[in-house]
């Protein structure tokens, strides 16, 4: 069955078997080979799968892009008690809409890296921190964790290996930082989300005092193809540098929305006008937000040569984070667009620490007034000293994802915040 919009050029490994109800059950997974991957794994040495996925050069896929391989060597060698892997689920930043997806169409695709990934790092227990809206996606997630405990792929002695490992779906209850992976696990052990300061690091002190550690939903749906096919195998798609396919949530104007699985290193602008149609006709490109919300905007003329990959962002200007693609054409208002980007921030901040606290709600006060044609030259000095004071200076980084967008969207598209403020102006004095 074809999934809405699927394109030619996309290679689906991840997405393979999306909108197939099939593909949600045991029967229908292993129909696909799963679970396949994960009694290979149980039979390799630990430190095989590590190198394995460390050959592999699979980075997070949840913004950070931290090498998978590496981030699991640095959980204790000698276990003294209680290891844990936390999967974040909690898929909150705007215009990310590919780790629901996973949950909702391959629930077993997760739980077999879940699993093999906790074998790997000595891990007893899985938790799947879920964001509290995806009601629907948790009770699909929810039904295949009782098929697999069912079938004795979780739990005692899995597959006759004499491995335990243990399972649990937790849900959370709607709050953005709790993306974040310290403020995750303080969620988990029912206390306020709040981020902690580190050191220590999670996989020295992590959930529930013990080591830990947090992968996101893609990065742990790409193990157990990994571990089948080989590390050499995953690198036959992408680039040295940034291996494997990429989900890409694209939203905005364009003619086709959705997400694509693509290699990375795919050019920005095959992603716009081949994969997903171009503009509707007399429209052209404006900009480009290529990493969710949080990241630099990119203009047109940055996009021309852009690759999507985690360098060729950056080299454009911005940064791949999770690859939640924005795509806006002329019609767009970019204070407009941004002042809403930084609500939302402003929102969601857990009040902590008062650069944030403070700093996203004048931020938004002073856009808003902008776009209301109060503005003046000097608030946009203000803006950028703004967020400069916030960039750098708190315990986690949803300060500098409001900065971010802000300080970027003066200095590419000055002239939309000079028009405000003109047209204020002119208005004002009549």
């Amino acid at each position: 069955m074809a999934f809405p919009y699927e394109h030619e050029r996309e290679v689906r490994i991840l997405s393979r078997g999306w909108g197939d109800p099939r593909t949600r059950t045991l029967e229908g997974w292993k129909a696909l080979g799963g679970y396949q991957a994960l009694e290979k794994a149980l039979r390799m040495p630990r430190g095989e799968v590590i190198d394995e996925v460390k050959a592999s050069g699979l980075r997070g896929r949840g913004g950070a892009g931290f090498p998978t391989g590496v981030k699991w060597s640095f959980m204790p060698k000698e276990k003294t008690g209680p290891q844990y892997l936390c999967c974040n689920a909690d898929e909150s930043e705007p215009g990310t809409f590919k780790d629901r997806e996973l949950l909702r169409w391959t629930p077993h695709q997760l739980i077999e890296g879940c699993l093999i990934a906790a074998h790997a790092i000595q891990a007893d227990h899985v938790f799947i921190y879920c964001r509290g809206e995806f009601f629907e996606a948790v009770q699909v997630l929810a039904r295949a964790v009782e098929e697999a405990y069912e079938a004795g792929l979780i739990g005692k002695d899995i597959l006759g290996t004499g491995i335990d490992i243990e399972l649990t779906v937790h849900s959370g209850a709607g709050a953005y930082i709790c993306g974040e992976e310290t403020a995750l696990m303080n969620s988990l052990e029912g206390r306020r989300g709040l981020p902690r300061i580190k050191p220590p690091f999670p996989a020295a002190v992590g959930a529930f005092g013990r080591p830990t550690t947090i992968n996101n939903v893609e990065t742990l749906c790409a193990v157990p193809h990994i571990v089948q096919h080989g590390g050499a195998w995953y690198r036959e798609q992408g680039t040295e540098k940034s291996s494997g396919t990429k989900l890409f949530c694209v939203s905005g104007h364009v003619v086709r929305p959705g997400n694509y699985e693509l290699p990375l290193g795919f050019p920005l602008k095959d992603l716009i006008y081949d994969v997903c149609g171009g503009f509707r006709p007399g429209r052209s490109l404006k900009a480009v937000i290529p990493g969710g919300s949080s990241v630099p905007i990119l203009n047109a003329a940055e996009c021309e040569d852009c690759t999507l990959d985690y360098e060729g962002v950056v080299e454009a200007g911005s940064m791949l984070g999770c690859a939640s693609v924005i795509i806006m054409d002329d019609t767009t208002d970019i204070v407009k667009q941004v002042r809403r980007m930084v609500d939302f921030y402003a929102h969601e901040s857990c009040g902590q620490c008062t650069p944030c606290r403070e700093g996203t709600q004048w931020m938004a006060r002073i856009l808003r007034r902008i776009e209301e044609g109060r503005g003046t030259e000097e608030d946009m000095d203000t803006l950028l000293d703004l967020g400069d004071q916030m960039t750098g200076t708190t315990i986690c980084v949803l300060s500098d994802s409001a900065a971010a967008p802000v300080a970027s969207s003066i200095a590419k598209f000055r002239d939309d915040y000079l028009a405000l403020i003109r047209r204020g102006e002119r208005v004002g004095a009549a």
